[in-house]
């Protein structure tokens, strides 16, 4: 393989992944705080997470190859590194599991709801049953899966401008902002634009060219920004006030049924294909590294997320906002304090940005619990 098609694939492997469920939060969480204050929000986050991709590409270049995120954290921080770690990453993947839970049985109850009836939870519960069984067994042909859906996404994200273009109005665009929502962002937007669990396998994709990794990490996270900000464009610019949760679910009467049934299909197909392999990562961090029983690490991994589902934790933004804001939070102050041990001199840029992540943190479990 030539070093370009290398830096290529090094490239789609972090934004592909990077691009994700916390998509669809974007449109509402602009609605209720206004264009300009999402514009803000993605110059800031976007600057700050490329930061802190930059410094763990840092990280990972000086660190022997095929070890992850928990195993970078006991080789810089020692145990109580790696037990964080951990601790965050399974957590941070029950969240996800559980919005892709959320988002999927929505998408499936308005696509299947019309036509045999019945309520969100029968659907949800279906879904999960489906992808818990699929997670059991695993499957290996999930990643070429996921490739051919990020293909997809594109040409329907094509397809949605050219038949929603003459439906945009531009007042759409400009919503009353709400003070109230003003810090809602963070999380949702964080939460999307995080990758940092791919860049050791990039790192080794791209073999004896590592250092093209510093290039990489800025395109790989401005791609995905971009893609968010078009995406907005369209569902808020046709949708405007009716713009939902979810995104897709509001365009129905604006596309009509075919090009909405349509949506809601590759919606769904895209949210279970991530959570058969959110699931897939999750039962092998309970086997391999707790050192659990096959099927108790199976067991967790699937019914946490749906007992959590089941007493009442249904809101998507909400879930994300506390992957994002708290999770991937310590995730991040982890990755400053690693650089920091590599390069104890440039204190003047770690205790900013651990600052700021502990910030966040702090807002997210007080939005959380109240």
């Amino acid at each position: 393989m030539s070093q370009v098609k290398r830096s290529i694939y090094a490239l789609s492997i972090i934004s592909g992944t990077i691009i994700g469920v916390g998509l669809f939060s974007l449109p509402y969480i602009t609605l209720k705080v206004g264009i300009l204050p999402i514009l803000g929000y993605f110059f800031v986050l976007g600057i700050l997470v490329i930061i802190v991709h930059y410094l763990f590409a840092e990280v990972s270049i000086k660190t022997p190859d095929f070890v992850r995120f928990p195993g970078f954290a006991k080789i810089h921080l020692g145990n109580w590194g790696k037990n964080i770690a951990l601790a965050s990453n399974i957590l941070g993947l029950l969240g996800a599991i559980l919005a892709y839970l959320i988002v999927g049985g929505e998408f499936l109850t308005d696509l299947l709801g019309p036509v045999f009836g019945g309520q969100n939870l029968l659907y949800t519960l279906f879904y999960f049953v489906i992808g818990a069984a699929l997670i059991y067994f695993g499957i290996k042909a999930i990643a070429k899966v996921e490739f051919w859906g990020l293909v997809l996404f594109f040409i329907i994200l094509i397809f949605i401008f050219f038949k929603g273009f003459p439906l945009i109005q531009i007042k759409n665009l400009f919503p009353t902002p709400n003070l109230f929502y003003l810090f809602l962002p963070y999380g949702p937007i964080l939460f999307s634009l995080w990758g940092a669990a791919l860049i050791p396998e990039a790192e080794e994709i791209l073999k004896e060219n590592k250092k093209l990794l510093r290039k990489i990490i800025p395109i790989s996270i401005l791609i995905p920004i971009f893609v968010y900000l078009f995406f907005i464009f369209l569902i808020l610019g046709i949708c405007g006030g009716d713009t939902t949760q979810t995104a897709l679910t509001g365009l129905k009467d604006f596309l009509g049924s075919g090009p909405f049934y349509l949506l809601l299909f590759f919606g769904l197909l895209t949210t279970f294909t991530s959570f058969i392999t959110l699931g897939l990562t999750l039962k092998k961090i309970f086997w391999y590294d707790l050192k659990l029983e096959k099927k108790l690490s199976w067991f967790f991994t699937c019914f946490i997320p749906l007992i959590l589902f089941l007493i009442g934790i249904k809101s998507f933004i909400v879930v994300i906002s506390a992957v994002g804001g708290i999770m991937l939070g310590v995730d991040g102050i982890l990755i400053i304090l690693m650089y920091k041990k590599i390069n104890p001199q440039k204190k003047a840029l770690v205790y900013p940005l651990i600052f700021i992540f502990a910030l966040g943190i702090l807002y997210e479990i007080i939005y959380f619990l109240k």
